[in-house]
């Protein structure tokens, strides 16, 4: 094993390829910017008003700054990828500047990040789902709903690229609708009187709009899933950078535009008792349970298409470690249809206990606030690393840049470190007991020390880390 970083010259292979290897099928700008916009808009965004309830209106702060962030985070991955476009992403960057022993962490941490965030979208999609059935919420049914939203992506991801692609762009376009009616139909029926109180929470408002943030993150995850593909996509080193940008630019607007919608059309008491809290607002602004109906079932879609492009990200990531040598050889193995079977099965078994520990302990709505802190937590290593990696890259080759090149990179790289910081501090799960309270770093901490039998066991197998291309 080696942990030798070269920031010369000399480029790794992007696509991860090997000679003997048939060239995989790839998507295009559109369909690149669909995996953004789909991965992003999950059901987090759809939940997002009941999680953020405790805090009140004030959350639309959290909501505000989650998004500057966010934009930060897509500029910083845009710019790695022009660089590196190398499968993998995140994981990619903090090898090549830190060496495997990080490398390995960060792999660990983000694949992490995505299994259970795909538990969190499925207990968000059955949220949507059990408007229409198992209204109780008994938890034994919700359970078996919750298998269904996560293994009948996995079959889909299981029959190749091409049908994993097709449900990305359907899905993304139905999702998106929604959001874009609710952020100006819905814009028409706020009333200002819903967002007072400002600050329910009983913390001071630092404290509230920082917790609200940790909340927030989740609804962005996604920005860097174009970069994590990069063996998917033609052209990356142009198509990654402006799916990312564009892609978080589209989203970010209409989610901000919907969460003023609905917490100024339903008060902040309502939503806290929410279980769909976008069909709830949209029964109010129609008067009669139709259009709640309609909301849900465009909601159970949306969730559909981000379970379908996380299950995909699922497997990526550990596919791009695996060639690497840092994880198990058979994540690299590929099926008759060209996808890596065994980390979309793996990843689905992972994401099922996951979600099953969770709802064995607390109810719906409070085991996908779990979920999401702790995957808050996890994807924010990987991206502070990366804006580590950054700032390491663009100190090395100063000379070779324009000096305001110099200063937009390396400012985008502190701000989108800074924010990662800031997600793991405040990722804790207010108003609950000492276990529930404290959750989301037990979970994370727990996950993260299972990869350190599978770090010594794969020490002998890791290979040199590439060298980094020079600045362009």
């Amino acid at each position: 094993m080696t942990d030798h970083v070269d920031i010369s010259g000399g480029a790794a292979d992007p696509a991860g390829e090997r000679p003997d290897e048939a060239p995989p099928r790839r998507f295009g700008l559109t369909t690149a910017m669909a995996l953004i916009v789909g991965s992003i808009i999950g059901v987090g965004v759809f939940n997002l008003p009941t999680s953020l309830a405790e805090y009140g209106p004030i959350s639309l702060v959290s909501m505000a700054l989650t998004t500057v962030g966010a934009l930060v985070l897509a500029l910083l991955f845009a710019a790695l990828s022009r660089r590196l476009p190398a499968d993998g992403g995140p994981y990619a960057y903090a090898r090549a500047a830190y060496g495997n022993r990080l490398g390995f962490a960060n792999a660990w941490s983000y694949w992490i990040t995505v299994w259970a965030g795909n538990a969190a979208i499925a207990v968000g999609w059955v949220l949507y789902v059990e408007h229409f059935v198992n209204k109780g919420h008994d938890r034994f049914a919700s359970i078996l709903l919750v298998l269904v939203g996560l293994w009948v992506p996995a079959a889909v991801n299981l029959t190749g690229v091409k049908n994993t692609g097709s449900v990305q762009v359907v899905t993304t376009v139905l999702k998106f609708a929604v959001l874009a009616f609710m952020s100006t139909v819905g814009l028409l029926f706020v009333q200002s009187a819903n967002y007072t109180p400002w600050n329910v929470s009983g913390e001071s408002a630092v404290s509230a709009v920082g917790g609200g943030m940790a909340i927030a993150l989740f609804s962005y995850l996604g920005v860097e899933t174009a970069a994590v593909a990069a063996a998917k996509v033609r052209d990356p080193d142009r198509n990654i950078p402006r799916a990312t940008v564009l892609g978080t630019l589209a989203t970010s607007a209409v989610y901000l535009l919907s969460l003023i919608a609905v917490f100024g059309i339903l008060p902040a008491a309502a939503l806290a008792d929410a279980t769909a809290p976008f069909s709830d607002a949209a029964n109010e602004i129609f008067g009669g349970t139709w259009a709640g109906n309609v909301m849900a079932l465009a909601v159970i879609v949306s969730g559909f298409g981000a379970l379908n492009g996380w299950t995909m990200i699922c497997a990526e990531m550990p596919l791009a470690a695996a060639r690497d040598g840092l994880f198990p050889e058979r994540f690299q193995r590929l099926s008759s249809t060209g996808v890596p079977a065994f980390g979309i099965v793996a990843s689905t078994v992972l994401a099922s206990v996951a979600m099953v520990v969770n709802y064995l302990g607390s109810a719906g709505s409070t085991a996908f606030t779990t979920l999401v802190l702790m995957t808050g937590i996890t994807a924010a290593i990987p991206y502070g690393f990366s804006a580590l990696a950054q700032l390491r890259w663009r100190l090395a080759d100063h000379r070779a840049l324009e000096t305001p090149r110099f200063v937009r990179d390396t400012v985008v790289a502190a701000v989108s470190l800074a924010f990662a910081i800031l997600f793991i501090w405040y990722s804790r799960n207010t108003g609950h007991g000492f276990w529930t309270y404290w959750a989301p770093f037990f979970l994370a901490g727990g996950a993260m020390l299972l990869g350190v039998p599978v770090y010594l066991a794969q020490r002998r197998h890791m290979t040199r880390p590439a060298a980094v291309p020079p600045y362009r």
